[in-house]
């Protein structure tokens, strides 16, 4: 395990219309912001996803199995921002449903908004923190420790 402490910063409340994108529109809040690290709630309506239920294979690299979702239909999720590269990105993981048929996964770009998306940024300042590519997963992970603040 690793770890790093942060503080509280801003909070960003936000809301998503008809056919926006989560991912575009939550990375475009925080590179506008500049929110480098950040906690993430939504709820409300999503159109369409694709979403991670888990890994199709493990070895040599994880490889993931992907669930389309066509709704409308319900999501409640939570996430985080951290710099990947140059640029904050989203990673969101969703339960997402409608009537008997629900898929919880990680909810990838493509995330269509049904009617409307509540979305709350925590931001966490002070974390020195990001995601890079981990060679025996094939993965972007969070790690810590790299002197640098910031994407």
């Amino acid at each position: 395990m690793e770890y790093a402490v942060g503080r509280t910063g801003r909070v960003v409340a936000a809301r998503l219309f008809e056919g926006e994108d989560l991912h575009e529109c939550v990375e475009r809040i925080a590179t506008a912001e500049k929110i480098n690290s950040a906690a993430v709630f939504i709820t409300g309506g999503v159109r369409a996803a694709n979403i991670v239920v888990g890994p199709k294979q493990e070895e040599p690299a994880v490889v993931g199995e992907f669930r389309d979702f066509l709704g409308p239909g319900e999501v409640l999720g939570v996430g985080t921002i951290y710099c990947d590269g140059a640029e904050p990105k989203l990673h969101m993981h969703t339960a997402i449903g409608k009537a008997e048929e629900v898929t919880v996964g990680c909810a990838r770009d493509g995330t269509k908004t049904f009617l409307t998306l509540e979305v709350t940024i925590i931001e966490i300042e002070g974390l020195d923190a990001e995601r890079r590519f981990d060679e025996k997963t094939g993965l972007n992970l969070l790690r810590f420790g790299r002197g640098q603040l910031g994407c």
